[in-house]
């Protein structure tokens, strides 16, 4: 009701009065005098509590001291004084208000001589910058020897509280998710405690780029609660427990990163596993042991790929039409090419296709087809698989790899089989994979929200559909019948092995990079000296993915 409303009607100087309700309209604020109705008689005693001849008087006193964080003054004029006096500081106690305002309104059968009263009241809360909380309630007014009392209950301090109940500032909501994984499942959360990673969610290297979109923060909530004996909340009666702002969507998959990591944890060498989604460029998982270190070498360490980079020799040599996959090609056990000696790894297949060549890894094969190709036709086609790419990934440092012209026929020949010059990353492997399976060029990406997409610095163009083809079909060979058998029993996987020796050749790394549905992925195992291992890993990886 408005104010004029609450108010006496004053007509011909008379008052009107309907039935015996009194309109008065006080307004009481904590450390006001109080108005001169509401004055304390004298002779009052201070044990039995202040004397109020009549309801609006029992209301307007109480009210006052309220405001005025008087709390004891003003629950010595309730029925209850012990009660009331728990419970009122109790709610400045823990509201902490800047400040209480009280307004009394309708006093109902506000004679000295009426059997009962009831009187409306606005309570107005200052809880801080921003948090202004306003509420109507009403009193019940009782006798109480020669004075009138508020009769005490939780309903004089809030309408809708009950016995045993009380109010509470909630500041944050617990373990809100202000990041999620592709299926919507909690990344990033915010909290009593801030902003963290989700205890289930486990990304070690994305934990800096992950949080970094988590913008919600304790201070973006606050409320009033009704709260029963126990703490447990029953209603927000102001404000908000929850920020309000939609989650940021990741691209990262919870249970592709378990998975990855449950793989590289099982191995006591140093290893690495990088998925991406190929059909949206999505990173789904980054997981590195223990053994290799805390720095991010999945994503922007580079590293020779070995026979890995087969996949770029074998499309310069189909694009240059230089063989199909059917062609005849020969696999000796060591083959003099220029001035350097190739070997395979123990075996000679004699003449074979290149199909097969592939599936085996034939190292004097791919050496001999590589020394067939103009000198910029490997780094051509390894820039069609993004290896020569660069991207700005928001939240991450990445680095795709570096393949250049051979300056050399002699390191042409190194090139082809991933030795040489040539460089690559986890990460640009795991997008190499993506771009077979996708037969488009793969932009990477770790957010689906538009505002924090990949800025694509350097891009690329896949290779043609037609080698794309011959492509996927050896890389499942690859599975079904040559170095990789052990992916067999892990559903339709094409990929590749490679071991690549570096610093003196005593060591080597071990490599798998293949896909299965909308899956890519590339194990390295630094120092790993075999493959075998990688595609163990890999097989471990897999099946944990649904």
């Amino acid at each position: 009701m408005s104010p004029a409303g609450k108010r006496a009607v004053l007509i011909g100087g008379a008052v009107a009065m309907v039935a015996i309700v009194v309109a008065a309209v006080v307004l009481l604020t904590g450390g006001s005098p109080a108005p001169e109705a509401a004055a304390e008689p004298t002779g009052t005693s201070v044990a039995a509590g202040p004397v109020a001849p009549d309801p609006t008087s029992a209301a307007q006193l109480y009210l006052k001291d309220f405001a005025g964080h008087d709390t004891d003054d003003a629950s010595l004029l309730t029925d209850d004084p012990h009660g009331a006096a728990a419970a009122l500081r109790d709610a400045w106690d823990t509201l902490k208000p800047d400040g209480l305002q009280a307004k009394l309104g309708k006093v109902s059968d506000a004679a000295a001589n009426a059997p009962k009263s009831t009187a409306a009241y606005t309570l107005t809360w200052d809880l801080g910058p921003g948090h202004v909380w306003s509420y109507d309630g009403s009193l019940d007014l009782v006798h109480s020897g020669d004075s009138w009392r508020v009769h005490w209950a939780p309903a004089a301090l809030h309408p809708k509280l009950q016995a045993g109940q009380r109010l509470v500032i909630a500041t944050a909501a617990a373990d809100e998710a202000v990041v999620v994984d592709r299926d919507g499942k909690p990344v990033v959360i915010s909290g009593p405690g801030g902003t963290h990673l989700d205890p289930a969610a486990k990304f070690p290297l994305l934990t800096q780029a992950l949080t970094g979109q988590g913008t919600s923060t304790p201070s973006d909530t606050f409320a009033v609660e009704r709260v029963d004996t126990s703490g447990k909340a029953l209603e927000t009666l102001f404000g908000k427990t929850e920020s309000g702002q939609q989650a940021v969507k990741s691209t990262v998959s919870v249970s592709v990163q378990k998975a990855a990591q449950a793989a590289v944890d099982s191995y006591r060498g140093k290893a690495v596993i990088v998925a991406i989604q190929p059909s949206n460029g999505g990173v789904l998982a980054v997981a590195q042991n223990a053994a290799a270190g805390t720095g991010p070498s999945a994503l922007n360490g580079l590293y020779a790929p070995g026979s890995t980079f087969k996949i770029a020799t074998a499309t310069a040599a189909l694009e240059a039409g230089v063989v199909t996959k059917d062609s005849q090609v020969a696999c000796p056990l060591t083959a003099r090419i220029g001035t350097r000696t190739i070997s395979n790894e123990g075996f000679d297949l004699g003449t074979t296709t290149v199909h097969r060549a592939f599936a085996h890894s034939c190292n004097t094969s791919f050496g001999q087809l590589a020394s067939q190709l103009p000198p910029d036709a490997l780094a051509n086609a390894a820039s069609q698989y993004g290896l020569n790419a660069d991207f700005d990934i928001p939240g991450l440092t990445t680095e795709m790899g570096k393949v250049g012209a051979a300056g050399s026929a002699d390191e042409q020949v190194e090139d082809g089989i991933g030795q040489g010059t040539v460089q690559v990353s986890p990460f640009g492997e795991a997008v190499m994979a993506a771009t077979v399976a996708a037969g488009k060029a793969v932009t990477p990406k770790l957010w689906l929200d538009a505002d924090s997409a990949t800025t694509v610095n350097d891009g690329y163009h896949a290779p043609p559909a037609s080698v794309l083809a011959s492509v996927r079909s050896m890389m499942r060979e690859v599975v079904t019948g040559g170095t990789a058998t052990g992916l067999a029993r892990s559903g339709t996987v094409y990929g590749k092995t490679g071991t690549a020796q570096f610093g003196d050749g005593a060591e080597a790394h071990g490599w798998f990079v293949g896909y299965r549905g909308d899956v890519a992925f590339c194990v390295f195992l630094e120092g790993g000296n075999d493959s075998g291992p990688a595609v163990t890993l890999g097989a471990k990886f897999l099946a944990g993915v649904k």
